[in-house]
């Protein structure tokens, strides 16, 4: 098996425009003469790679600690894809694609309303992308609102680069912050070796 971490560092990643910025404090150093290191971060609960809760566009969705975690595990779709996506092209996709859908588009790839309201009448539970958001800077509402009103997890900031479009199981739970409209995760993709059972 071939383990794929599609997970972008939280500490260097850039974080979105408005977002406060991620900061980490020495509490305690070895290297100053302290007996043990310890650390302190202050940041956004959507920097670097992260879930999104429906909570986080509609204040009737669940908090990142009530989600299902068999949401955040299973079989995926990678997919190649730049642009925004219409409602036109989420129906001529997700006929070959699992529950779970990446989008591979070097950052460039968003999901318009339209797209969106395919995307809740299906059976998807979580889709994702290596952009900083799933929607475009434009119209960044409508569409995240209407994947959680139909209660679909966003999964941001992914690092794709190296991974071919195909299927995969995903991994990529939460940490559990209660309450909370999102948090980060650590993403992974496991794909079978070719020739393996």
């Amino acid at each position: 098996m071939i383990i794929h971490d599609i997970s972008r560092d939280t500490l260097t990643t850039p974080v979105y425009e408005g977002d406060p910025e991620t900061e980490v404090t020495a509490v305690r150093s070895m290297e100053n003469g302290d007996e043990y290191n310890l650390s302190a971060v202050s940041m956004c609960v959507h920097a670097g790679t992260h879930i999104d809760a429906p909570l986080h566009f509609w204040e009737e969705g669940s908090p990142v600690d009530d989600m299902r975690l068999n949401t955040f595990y299973g079989k995926c779709t990678v997919i190649s894809v730049e642009g925004i996506l219409t409602g036109n092209d989420m129906e001529r996709l997700l006929p070959y694609c699992k529950r779970r859908v990446l989008f591979h588009g070097n950052g460039k790839t968003f999901l318009s309303h339209s797209a969106a309201i395919v995307l809740a009448e299906s059976k998807v539970v979580l889709v994702g992308t290596d952009a900083d958001s799933i929607a475009p800077a434009y119209d960044e509402v409508k569409p995240h609102r209407e994947l959680a009103r139909a209660g679909i997890v966003v999964l941001e900031n992914l690092d794709l680069d190296a991974v071919d479009d195909g299927e995969y199981d995903l991994c990529a739970f939460p940490v559990k912050l209660g309450g909370l409209e999102a948090a980060p995760c650590r993403a992974i993709l496991f794909q079978m070796e070719k020739g393996l059972n």
